[in-house]
């Protein structure tokens, strides 16, 4: 019998629509866990990224420190990484900040408030411009969509599991 393949989802800087999208996959998510073990998820109480991942689906652009290091991560430890969500594959709404001084208005917004003076063991460093991931790491495939289409995540899924190229169209195969 043919090991399980492992997916992990991840969710960077974006809204999680693509996320939500995901969970429209509906019925096809009970297919998805016979033929796929999720290792980690946003879904999921995941304590430690998982040393392997056969397919790992990013969701968002990077935008702060610790989006740079969680996806060198992620890629080192996983086989294929599809950049999830236009946030992901272009930067999107998220990169809007980068027509503007982005630095000045968040200073300006959040750290002279009384709770930001008061607790500020660690906040997250915000990146000088927002980029799409594979500017960051090398990306097997783009699924576009702001949210991407669940018939579409599932085709992606589902010729990725049975050993084929994603077709990223949502027309039906012929053998469907």
């Amino acid at each position: 019998m043919e090991e399980m393949k492992t997916l992990g989802t991840f969710w960077l800087g974006g809204c999680s629509g693509c996320h939500m999208s995901f969970l429209d996959l509906d019925e096809q998510l009970v297919a998805l866990n016979q033929r796929a073990r999720v290792v980690a998820s946003p879904f999921m109480d995941t304590r430690a990224l998982p040393e392997h991942m056969d397919i790992a689906l990013v969701e968002g652009a990077v935008s702060m420190d610790e989006h740079l290091v969680q996806l060198q991560r992620i890629r080192e430890r996983s086989r294929i990484l599809i950049a999830f969500g236009d946030c992901a594959v272009n930067g999107n709404v998220t990169a809007m900040r980068n027509c503007s001084n982005h630095k000045t208005s968040l200073l300006e917004r959040f750290s002279t408030t009384p709770v930001a003076q008061q607790r500020s063991d660690h906040l997250p460093q915000v990146l000088e411009r927002v980029v799409p991931l594979h500017t960051v790491v090398p990306v097997e495939y783009h699924l576009p969509g702001c949210p991407p289409d669940a018939d579409l995540i599932w085709r992606v899924l589902d010729d990725l599991l049975d050993g084929r190229n994603p077709t990223f169209e949502l027309e039906h195969r012929a053998n469907d």
